[in-house]
């Protein structure tokens, strides 16, 4: 389908054009005001502490997945409690390429996002009917993963709206830090240590 290739170019690209929202507190659900880098077109979103509550209320009912990188999981943390690591957009294998304009190592869609997705569902006992949760680094990729699932046929997909690491500080002793919102900000449970069973592995 050439229509895959064209729909994480889009979404690539909106990542990588991302601005700062660091004026969205903690904790709010005036999703009207929620920064357009952070609104998906399903329009279901999540706080942090929401998201938690709601996996702990249903944990086999509702799916957790840490859409991150396998780099960001393994040297930032992740939430325990997540079902899975399904990165929206990875590095390339040995991070040859360099990202001018975002001062980085280069990211690339992961072509395999939704089957990788379909396929932690499978085994949970899912279909497409489930509720599922994403989180990213702040907000953006999920959303842009929310409407990418919803293009498959899911119509449940929440984002969280604050990320694992939240936003980025504009001024104060933290300027530049990830320290405004965020999973990690919100005092709930992660970890450094991986279960390998959770980790993404290309097939």
């Amino acid at each position: 389908m050439k229509l895959l290739p064209k729909l994480f170019a889009v979404a690539a690209l909106a990542f990588a054009t991302q601005t700062f929202a660091a004026d969205w507190a903690p904790g709010s659900t005036d999703w009207d005001k929620l920064p357009d880098v952070k609104k998906s077109k399903v329009g279901l979103y999540l706080t942090p502490q929401q998201a938690y509550d709601m996996k702990k209320a249903n944990p086999k009912g509702v799916a957790l997945f840490d859409i991150r990188t396998r780099a960001e999981a393994m040297y930032v943390g992740w939430p325990g409690d997540a079902d899975a690591l399904v990165p929206f957009v990875e590095h390339p294998e040995l991070m040859s390429d360099w990202d001018d304009k975002r001062a980085m190592y280069k990211l690339e869609p992961n072509q395999d996002f939704v089957p990788e997705l379909e396929r932690r569902l499978k085994a949970m006992g899912l279909g497409k009917d489930a509720t599922l949760v994403l989180i990213c680094r702040s907000g953006d990729r999920s959303s842009k993963a929310a409407d990418r699932l919803q293009a498959a046929g899911y119509a449940r997909v929440y984002s969280v709206a604050e990320g694992f690491e939240g936003d980025t500080a504009k001024d104060g002793p933290k300027t530049g830090q990830r320290a405004v919102n965020g999973w990690k900000n919100a005092n709930l449970p992660w970890t450094y240590k991986l279960d390998r069973a959770k980790m993404y592995f290309a097939q």
